[in-house]
């Protein structure tokens, strides 16, 4: 088990600490549920109540937090940041090193003296594996393909023919890279296939969520920008040039030859049509349809995406026509009634 003490989490994280240096920590945990043994945050002076009746080792708080007698207090100046950093401390080191007896490694790869490959992995002829990168169980990684340092490729992950990972990626189980992209042409009786002779390039500090497909190029490459994180079930189709620090989450999916901007987020399921241009800072909600091109910094949502504002606005007028059409019908009622009522008084009068 992993222990560390207050002390110790204090200078790993940069903080002040108010209470017992010694006091050992063997975990973390929400505030509402943190025991003796563990550590916790909390976000706002306005939860001093919730510290006070507190049971864990210590909390980290920021730096106007009230001071509490009897509590173990790790101040820093932004609470959650110094949280996430003390997690850092209790994860796991699951990294190995050397070539399992069960994995199948062509005779021209290079691999690290420091990195590690898995049972029942598959490196085929040309692949190069950088140091300290893991590749779990069950892997397959095809001819030529490159992987930097640090990476870990997660259980059962495919890379297929020439795909480029770059530095501290993470590959989580089940993703494919390098597929076959979606190209056919109609031939007058029969769709007739589009060789895909491109790649997929990963740029460094890039996590892909289990069970994403990345497609290769027709021509030339797929490529995902540095520091992008996809969720899993995303699908990113051929010839995509997704940009820096892109968030997509669950079931996303990119149609081909498409461009993304630096920062673009998309919430889950949204779909981006083929050959449309992302700008930078772009936010698309879940569900959303993109047919068309989007500005820099543009907000959208629905199908067809369109202003965020503007949506809420529809929305908001759609919950009130239940309403509108009873008044309507109302209104009918009464318009009928009064011609009516005119039809009677002209008939009285040509008597």
């Amino acid at each position: 088990m992993i222990a560390h003490t207050l002390g110790e989490i204090a200078r790993e994280i940069g903080a002040s600490l108010e209470g017992l240096a010694e006091r050992a920590v063997r975990g973390m945990a929400p505030l509402d549920t943190a025991g003796p043994g563990e550590l916790c945050y909390a976000e706002s002076p306005g939860l001093v109540d919730k510290v006070r009746g507190s049971n864990a080792a210590g909390v980290i708080v920021g730096e106007d937090f009230p001071a509490i007698a009897d509590c173990n207090l790790l101040r820093v100046k932004n609470p959650k940041v110094g949280f996430v950093r003390a997690m850092e401390l209790f994860r796991r080191d699951e990294r190995f090193s050397g070539v399992h007896v069960s994995a199948m490694v062509a005779d021209d790869v290079e691999i690290a003296a420091d990195a590690g490959v898995g049972p029942l992995a598959v490196l085929e002829s040309g692949v190069s594996l950088g140091p300290r990168s893991q590749v779990r169980a069950g892997v397959f990684i095809g001819r030529g393909v490159r992987i930097g340092a640090d990476c870990d490729i997660g259980p059962n992950a495919v890379l297929l023919d020439g795909t480029v990972v770059g530095d501290r990626c993470i590959l989580h189980p089940g993703v494919v890279l390098g597929s076959d992209g979606y190209g056919f042409h109609w031939m007058g009786d029969h769709h007739h296939k589009i060789p895909q002779l491109g790649i997929v390039v990963i740029e460094d500090d890039v996590e892909i969520g289990a069970n994403t497909c990345i497609d290769r190029a027709t021509l030339g490459e797929t490529r995902i920008g540095r520091g992008s994180k996809f969720d899993n079930l995303v699908h990113i189709a051929h010839n995509n040039q997704i940009g820096q620090h892109v968030l997509l989450t669950g079931q996303v999916a990119v149609a081909g030859s498409s461009r993304l901007g630096n920062g673009v987020v998309a919430g889950g399921q949204a779909g981006i049509a083929d050959h449309v241009e992302i700008g930078d800072g772009v936010q698309i909600g879940a569900q959303s349809g993109v047919i068309g091109n989007l500005a820099a910094g543009e907000k959208v949502w629905g199908t067809p995406a369109r202003p965020m504002g503007r949506v809420m606005r529809e929305q908001a007028a759609l919950g009130k026509l239940p309403e509108l059409l009873k008044a309507v019908r109302r209104q009918e009622k009464e318009l009928q009634a009064l011609r009516d009522r005119i039809a009677l008084l002209e008939g009285q009068q040509a008597k």
